[in-house]
């Protein structure tokens, strides 16, 4: 008896917490031509993880630490205010953008350089610009990734130096980049294949350390890393028929094996998800009765499409919901909103779709409402009892007068 309670307990348990049952399931491993000993990739409208090998494990990740940098500058300055640089001097070996101490420069310039070119002295610039100090942004950054969740992750300082206490992991890396990508500048930067500083002292061009948008079309970010002893790390985004990936390999050997793993993951990734469209603009989904119609519909259509994507093979983790009326009557305008379709993927709403009167409906006039009455059974059935009535009670008269002679006749 106390093993069969003990069970029950359990058991509600689990059901009351579905969250944990779920965050059991471990997605697959990586595919064996990514050679990475860290390595995630996502589809990023539903958070799916394709694959993942030691997502959570801290490691020193070089300057994608920078994507922290990039962030709180987004939120904190405007792209038009211009920062003086710091007293920071790069080594020769340093990726730099070249400032000089003083040298005043927009931020939309400093965040090309940083994100382009992975340059120090900008990072450094902008962190004095929007923290005060170097130490002030470096509270900022540790404070912004508690707040998004970024559980493994911790910074010491906004370049991505090598520091015990200047870690993350391939999961918080691509949870920041997918944030970062909803910035439609950020976007635009990490996709160029080279960008040109124009404020400054004198313009600077860079080509784009991600050489992966130069070789592959469909790439489209988003930040290199490297230090020694971090090795070569590399966060990417992709995106091939209206599916977008974010991923991230770390500790690599050598770029060449960064970029190798990262389109490993695309080819490996792609075909494991297909776009479906569960709700189409103008296709009907209701017929609804028209009062008065004599059995006539007007059917409901889709106000606008929508697209979702899902693992192939998985359709029906997305559903539909209609809702409209049991009946209409006019006056109705073509477009007329009547109703709506929700649709749901992996029992989320997701979306919410008006539906549309196909056409316009006139108001019934007394004809119609003549007709539509008349049709009803129950009229027809008392109509038809009126007149059997009245037959039965002219017989009965006819009768009555028929006798009546009759009596008369006898009684004289």
């Amino acid at each position: 008896m106390r093993r069969a309670v003990l069970a029950a307990v359990v058991l509600l348990l689990v059901l009351a917490a579905p969250g944990r049952a779920a965050a059991a399931v471990k997605p697959p491993d990586c595919p064996a031509a990514v050679g990475a000993p860290s390595a995630i990739v996502i589809e990023v409208s539903t958070g799916t993880v394709a694959c993942a090998r030691q997502p959570d494990k801290r490691l020193l990740v070089g300057s994608t630490t920078k994507l922290m940098t990039a962030l709180l500058t987004l939120e904190r300055a405007k792209l038009s205010d211009t920062f003086t640089a710091s007293n920071y001097r790069p080594a020769p070996i340093e990726s730099q953008i070249g400032l000089q101490p003083g040298e005043r420069m927009k931020v939309s310039d400093l965040l090309r350089g940083l994100l382009v070119e992975s340059g120090n002295d900008a990072a450094a610039a902008l962190a004095k610009g929007v923290g005060g100090s170097e130490k002030g942004f470096v509270r900022l950054m540790n404070r912004r990734a508690r707040q998004l969740g970024l559980h493994n992750t911790h910074y010491e300082n906004p370049i991505g130096l090598d520091a015990a206490g200047n870690y993350s992991s391939a999961r918080d890396l691509v949870t920041l980049a997918t944030v970062l990508r909803t910035n439609a500048f950020f976007k635009k930067v990490v996709n160029s294949k080279s960008v040109t500083l124009k404020s400054g002292n004198h313009l600077r061009t860079f080509t784009n350390r991600n050489t992966l948008v130069l070789k592959l079309p469909y790439v489209n970010g988003v930040k290199t890393g490297h230090t020694n002893q971090a090795g070569y790390a590399l966060v990417g985004s992709a995106s091939r028929n209206g599916i977008q990936l974010i991923s991230a390999v770390l500790d690599t050997p050598s770029e060449s094996a960064r970029d190798d793993d990262t389109a490993a993951l695309y080819k490996w990734t792609f075909p494991r998800f297909q776009r479906i469209r569960p709700v189409i603009k103008g296709i009907a989904m209701a017929s609804v009765p028209i009062r008065f119609g004599q059995g006539a519909k007007l059917k409901l259509v889709a106000a606008r499409t929508i697209r979702r994507i899902v693992l192939r093979g998985h359709r029906a983790a997305v559903a539909t919901r209609v809702s409209a009326p049991a009946e209409v009557a006019g006056p109705i305008h073509s477009g007329q909103q009547l109703g709506r379709v929700e649709v749901r993927q992996s029992g989320k709403l997701v979306a919410t779709v008006p539906l549309i009167a196909q056409s316009a409906l006139p108001a019934a006039g007394i004809t119609q409402r003549t007709k539509s009455w008349a049709g009803r059974p129950w009229v027809l059935v008392g109509v038809l009892a009126a007149i059997v009535g009245t037959f039965l009670v002219a017989r009965r008269r006819r009768l009555q007068s028929a006798r009546r002679p009759q009596r008369e006749a006898r009684a004289a």
